[in-house]
């Protein structure tokens, strides 16, 4: 029989590089929500992400990634969109939505923005439009959606196991 000792809170693994990966996240319904996703985005090593919201981010839920996290927050997310696309990334929105892709078979650039949709709306029109790809995650019961902050965790280890080392 195998012998197995608890072990809480073991160091970060290292990474050969700064994660790629930005997080651009919309106005949303639940500050548990936004908290949720930051500090999911701390445990991935992930280090930026830009909102399009004034919500607080409770420091009890996003627990110490508010220390190693740049949160920006804009006006709206499109220009900063176009910014980034220019800049090389390609623009990879979260979503339910014709043509998009399953998440279990697509591949991540390493210097991808992750766009993330809003609880009940999804990612708006006028975001839509600025993304290179979608991606999906399929869902095998009821409801038809997870929540914002369980997908978006999934689609960021999907990034993570993609990119081991950063």
């Amino acid at each position: 029989m195998n012998e197995f000792v608890h072990q809480r809170h073991k160091p970060p693994s290292e990474l050969d590089r700064a994660r790629e990966l930005v997080l651009a996240v919309p106005q949303l319904r639940s500050n548990v929500n936004l908290a949720r996703i930051i500090r999911t985005a701390g445990c991935c090593g992930i280090n930026r992400v830009i909102t399009s919201s004034n919500q607080r981010i409770d420091a009890k839920v996003a627990r110490d990634s508010l220390e190693h996290i740049t949160v920006e927050r804009r006006r709206s997310l499109a220009p900063v969109l176009r910014e980034l696309s220019s800049e090389g990334y390609s623009i990879v929105g979260l979503e339910q939505s014709s043509g998009s892709r399953n998440l279990h078979e697509f591949e991540f650039d390493r210097r991808s923005v992750l766009v993330i949709g809003h609880e009940r709306d999804g990612i708006r029109e006028e975001l839509l439009g600025n993304l290179d790809q979608v991606v999906e995650i399929p869902v095998y019961g009821m409801p038809y959606s997870y929540n914002v902050a369980t997908a978006t965790s999934m689609a960021l280890y999907e990034y993570c196991r993609q990119f081991p080392r950063g």
